[in-house]
This record gives structure tokens, C-alpha cells and sequence, in this order.
């Protein structure tokens, strides 16, 4: 890689990152300073340490994985963890480079939809129901997936209505993605 290349590569507005069978193989500055790391400090390492739990981490392996071995780029949004222990939630987008195993060799961004998470803390329940509905779960799929009673799943996402000040599980989501401001 040439100077031009490696300083569009290190400095670009998003963090990416090149990962063998979900190992971290290089990533570029921002990649690191995003989560609160050294680019050295990320190399040779899983990408366990930027999820709350291994279950998150094993939960979430599988969810792009039919759209990339149709060669297709897959994009979410979801929270991720710096090394502070905080959370930042982002725009995540893969493609692989061996569509017969897609996670063989995978390129991701990721670009920060809320670097502030303003607003209430989340209690650990809370950001696992706020990740599943995220991903559009129902509320019957969420206790399942998480070993828990649909009403246990409801009472946590009324709270999540109360602490933001939303009246709908749409509402809450376009505000912690940015594109609503609390009051409007």
C-alpha cells in the first residue's frame, strides 16, 4: 500500500476492519480510536471483545450470514462495546471475500449513529431487549431468545418507552439511531 493509500485507508471516516473466521487481522485508526483501543492492541484479537457477552457475541454471528454467501454486503445497526465498558451504537456493514465460508475472510465497517447515547444508562436487560428489537423480534422470539417470560419482555420495553420519553418501539429506535431528538 502506498502513503496515499495507507492514510485514506488509516483516516477514513469509519472504522473498518479486515477479520479471518471472526479474528481481527488489521483495521485502520479509526476502527481503533472507535472503540477505544490501540490499532496494535486489536490485531490477533476475537471479536468477543467489542460485544457484553459471549452470548451476544455467538447470538449475533449468524445474522448476515445468508446475504454474504449470496456475495451480497450485509448492514445492520447494533451496540457495540468500547474498551471503557461503554457502549456506542453503529452502523455495521459486512462483505466477504469467500462467499462459501463468509466468515473466512470478512471486510466490516462501522460508522457511529450515536457517539453520545444520550440519555438514560441502560441496565444490561435492557440494552439485550433494545438490541433484539432492534433486529425487529417480536416479543414472544425475544423470551425465547433470551430465556425469559414475553411479559417479563414487555414490562422491560415499556420502561424503555418511559426512560426516553417515546411513545413507540419506532420512535425509540429512530432516537437512539439520531434521526429523532427528544421532544419533537
Amino acid at each position: 500500500m502506498d502513503e496515499y493509500e495507507s492514510l485514506a485507508f488509516d483516516h477514513a471516516p469509519m472504522g473498518i476492519a479486515l477479520t479471518e473466521n471472526r479474528i481481527i487481522r488489521t483495521c485502520n485508526l479509526s476502527f481503533a480510536e472507535m472503540f477505544g483501543y490501540k490499532k496494535q492492541d486489536l490485531i490477533g484479537q476475537s471479536f468477543r471483545l467489542l460485544y457484553g457477552s459471549d452470548e451476544e457475541f455467538h447470538q449475533i454471528r449468524d445474522i448476515g450470514l445468508k446475504p454474504l454467501s449470496l456475495s451480497l454486503p450485509y448492514t445492520d445497526e447494533r451496540l457495540m462495546l468500547r474498551s471503557d465498558g461503554s457502549r456506542i451504537w453503529c452502523r455495521f456493514r459486512a462483505r466477504t471475500l469467500t462467499p462459501d465460508r463468509p466468515l473466512a475472510r470478512t471486510v466490516l465497517s462501522f460508522a457511529l449513529i450515536d457517539d453520545s447515547m444520550s440519555g438514560p444508562k441502560l441496565t444490561p436487560r435492557e440494552r439485550d431487549i433494545l438490541l433484539l428489537l432492534s433486529r425487529g423480534l417480536t416479543s414472544k422470539e425475544m423470551a425465547r431468545s433470551l430465556g425469559l417470560s414475553p411479559r417479563t419482555i414487555e414490562d422491560v420495553r415499556a420502561r424503555l418507552l418511559k426512560k426516553f420519553k417515546v411513545k413507540n418501539v419506532a420512535l425509540l429506535l429512530s432516537r437512539l439511531s439520531g434521526f429523532h431528538k427528544p421532544g419533537t
